[in-house]
């Protein structure tokens, strides 16, 4: 199967991870503030494309860094102001972004792969229906929040992983929206 035979349209949904799909991870550390964020390359070609494609665009991202008290809710929310901001002056749009700040320790119902943000995405949006949305993430517990919400799965990675959690790999962002023209 490919993205193809999905007939994405409007009807569809896409959540999107942040760190390691829009925006480069910070090595054993977490994105703080503004001046720390930068757009992979491509990214934001991707979603002025994807904006054309899919009805609802949300982010769904852990953020324990606030947990750990290393920023606080108030930086992680200028950054993502500042993202959305950035994104839609280029033609793209996400339409919210939901984060969880808890620790993995607490094991939070909002944290992935928990899937607590899907379902508070899905109040705000009763549109959503889980069987037509599509989770782009970089980390396996992306995949589970899919699986668990009953998406599809899109895998961003360098590496091939085999992982019957994972339906479609792509290298990034740009190569999961170019797989859809």
């Amino acid at each position: 199967m490919t993205l193809k035979d999905l007939n994405i349209d409007k009807s569809w949904t896409l959540f999107l991870d942040r760190d390691g799909v829009i925006n480069k991870k910070l090595e054993n550390d977490y994105v703080k503030h503004w001046i720390e964020f930068e757009f992979l390359e491509g990214v934001i070609e991707a979603l002025k494309s994807l904006n054309t494609r899919f009805g609802t665009i949300v982010v769904v991202t852990n953020q324990q860094g606030i947990g750990k008290g290393l920023y606080r809710t108030e930086d992680l929310e200028l950054i993502h102001k500042n993202m959305i901001y950035e994104i839609e002056y280029l033609g793209g749009r996400i339409d919210k972004v939901y984060f969880s700040p808890y620790l993995n320790s607490e094991n939070h119902p909002t944290r992935k792969p928990g899937i607590g943000m899907a379902l508070a995405a899905k109040k705000d949006f009763p549109s959503i229906d889980f069987t037509k949305s599509i989770i782009v993430g970089d980390s396996l517990s992306d995949m589970e929040f899919g699986r668990n919400a009953g998406m599809k799965t899109a895998f961003i990675s360098e590496e091939k992983i085999n992982d019957t959690r994972i339906d479609f790999q792509f290298s990034s962002l740009a190569e999961f929206n170019n797989a859809l023209i």
